[in-house]
C-alpha cells in the first residue's frame, strides 16, 4: 500500500523493520545470521549416489568371515533374492589415535581418522533409489520438498553474490531423479542448487552462456536494466515468486561471467595443490568445490556420476575398488588442504549415498551368486567432519552382521538436524510457512547427535 502510495520512504522503512521476514526481504539470498553461534560457515558433500557398502567401507563385520557362505537366520526382507553371508573382500585396519577401523578402499582417507565422526547407525525408509533419494536430499520420500542446500541458504543466505550459493556438480549428466535432488520446492527458486557438470575443463562448456557471443557488457548491463524495469512493472500487480527467482537468475548470471571464469580455473592453483588432489574429473572437482567454498559458497554437493555408479549388485569387489580409487585421494586431498588453510574448523565435510548394502550375497534368479550385494535400508554408515564434528569418533553400530541398526538407530532426520546444527541453526526454528501450514527440513521428527559435536 505505502509503495503504490508514493510513500517511497515509508515503504523503505517498513522494509527494515520487516527484514526477519524473508518473503518481503526483497533479496532472499542476503547474508543473514544464524540462530546461535555456529562452527560451520559452508558444507561439502560427497554423495555416492547408488549407495556404498558399509560392511565394505566403514562398518567392518568379522562376523561375516566366521559364516562365510552359510546362510544367516533372522534376516530381513530385502528388494532382491540373497543367499548366505557374504564378507568383505577388503581389509580394515585400526587407523589414527582413536584406532578408527577403516577399509583399505579409503586408505588415504583414512589418515584423517582422527578427524572423521562415523554414524554407523542410519537408517531410511524404504530399499529403493528414488524414494531414498530424496529422503536424504530432502527431508521426504514421497512429497516435492525443498533440499537441505536450499534450507541452508534459506536460513543463511550467501557471502558471495556473484557465484550461486548452492551448487551440485555431477559428472557426465544427472543422478537418478535429476534436479529434483537439489530442488527448492516451495521455497522461493532463487534457493535451488545450480547443476554444473565437471566432465568439461573448458570453461565456455563447463557453464554455458558465460559470455555473451554478441552483445559489449556495458550493453548487456543496460539490457538487464531496461528488462527488471519491465519485470518490476509486472511485478508490482502480483504475487510470483517464479518471476522473483528468474529475475534474480538473470541478476546472478551477469555477475558470474567474471567472478566464475575465475572460481572454476584450476590451472590457477599451484603444481604442488593439483598433484595433492591427482587427476581426473573427481580431483578437478574437488578442487573446483574447495575454490568455491572459499569464496563464499555455502553449499556444495559433489556426485559421483550420472545415473548410480555405486549400485553394485554384483562383482562388487572390482567395482567397489575401481569407484573407491577415483575419490579416496580427492577426498584426502581436501581434508588436508582445509586443514592446512584453517577452513577445516568452519568447513562441514559429510560422505555417504542414500542407503547401505545387504551383507548377504545377491542371487540371480537361478540361485547363483552374483558376488554382489542388494540395497539394505536398515543399516548404512555416513560421516562427517570438519565444523562442530568431534573426531575420532565412533556413533552407533549395527548388528553382528550389518544387517540392521541396533545401537543408537539414527534416521536421515537426525542427521539433517545435526547438519543444521552445526551451521547455526535450530532445526525446529528453521520453517517456511505453505499452504497453511509451517515446513520444515526435519518435519515433526529430528534430534541433534550431541553425541559427535566437538
Amino acid at each position: 500500500m505505502l509503495c503504490q502510495s508514493a510513500l517511497g520512504v515509508g515503504f523503505m522503512g517498513l522494509s527494515g523493520v520487516l527484514a526477519d521476514d524473508r518473503s518481503l526481504a526483497g533479496d532472499p539470498l542476503v547474508a543473514r545470521k544464524s540462530h546461535f553461534p555456529a562452527r560451520a560457515k559452508r558444507v561439502i558433500h560427497f554423495f555416492l549416489n547408488g549407495a556404498p557398502s558399509h560392511v565394505d567401507t566403514f562398518d567392518p563385520k568379522p562376523m561375516l568371515a566366521k559364516y562365510a557362505g552359510k546362510p544367516l537366520s533372522d534376516t530381513p526382507a530385502t528388494e532382491r533374492k540373497t543367499g548366505a553371508a557374504f564378507p568383505s573382500p577388503f581389509e580394515f585396519q585400526k587407523h589414527g589415535q582413536s584406532g578408527l577401523e577403516v577399509s583399505e578402499l579409503f586408505r588415504l582417507t583414512a589418515q584423517h581418522s582422527d578427524d572423521i565422526a562415523v554414524i554407523r547407525s542410519m537408517y531410511a525408509h524404504v530399499p529403493n533409489h528414488e524414494p531414498s533419494l530424496m529422503l536424504m536430499n530432502c527431508g521426504d520420500s514421497v512429497q516435492a520438498r525443498p533440499s537441505v542446500g536450499a534450507w541452508t541458504l534459506y536460513g543463511l543466505g550467501t557471502e558471495n553474490r556473484n557465484l550461486p550459493g548452492f551448487i551440485a556438480m555431477c559428472p557426465g549428466g544427472l543422478p537418478i531423479k535429476d534436479n529434483e535432488n537439489w530442488q527448492s520446492a516451495f521455497l522461493p527458486g532463487a534457493f535451488q542448487g545450480t547443476f554444473i557438470d565437471p566432465k568439461h575443463e573448458d570453461i565456455g562448456k563447463l557453464i554455458e552462456n558465460i559470455k555473451h557471443p554478441h552483445i559489449s557488457t556495458p550493453n548487456q548491463r543496460r539490457q538487464l536494466d531496461l528488462i527488471a524495469k519491465w519485470n518490476s512493472r509486472h511485478r508490482a500487480k502480483r504475487l510470483d515468486t517464479r518471476l522473483d527467482a528468474r529475475i534474480q537468475s538473470y541478476e546472478l548470471a551477469f555477475r558470474m561471467q567474471a567472478e566464475a571464469t575465475d572460481a572454476f580455473d584450476i590451472g590457477k592453483e599451484p603444481e604442488s595443490i593439483r598433484n595433492l588432489y591427482g587427476s581426473g574429473v573427481h580431483a578437478r572437482q574437488t578442487l573446483i568445490a574447495r575454490r568455491l567454498l572459499e569464496r563464499g559458497v555455502r553449499y556444495v554437493q559433489l556426485w559421483h556420476g550420472k545415473g548410480q555408479p555405486w549400485d553394485n549388485h554384483d562383482k562388487i569387489e572390482p567395482n567397489h575398488r575401481r569407484l573407491a580409487a577415483e575419490i579416496d585421494q580427492p577426498i584426502s586431498a581436501l581434508l588436508t588442504d582445509l586443514k592446512q588453510r584453517g577452513m577445516l574448523d568452519d568447513t562441514l565435510v559429510i560422505w555417504g549415498g542414500e542407503f547401505g548394502r545387504t551383507p548377504t550375497v545377491e542371487l540371480t534368479g537361478a540361485g547363483k551368486s552374483m558376488l554382489g550385494r542388494d540395497h539394505n535400508h536398515y543399516g548404512f554408515s555416513v560421516w562427517m567432519a570438519g565444523g562442530g564434528i568431534k573426531g575420532g569418533t565412533v556413533y552407533g553400530a549395527t548388528d553382528e552382521f550389518g544387517f540392521r541398526a541396533q545401537q543408537d538407530p539414527t534416521s536421515v532426520h537426525d542427521l539433517h538436524a545435526t547438519i543444521l546444527h552445526c551451521l547455526g541453526l535450530e532445526h525446529e526454528l528453521l520453517t517456511y510457512r505453505y499452504a497453511g501450514r509451517d515446513f520444515r527440513l526435519t518435519d515433526v521428527h529430528g534430534n541433534v547427535l550431541q553425541d559427535i559435536l566437538a
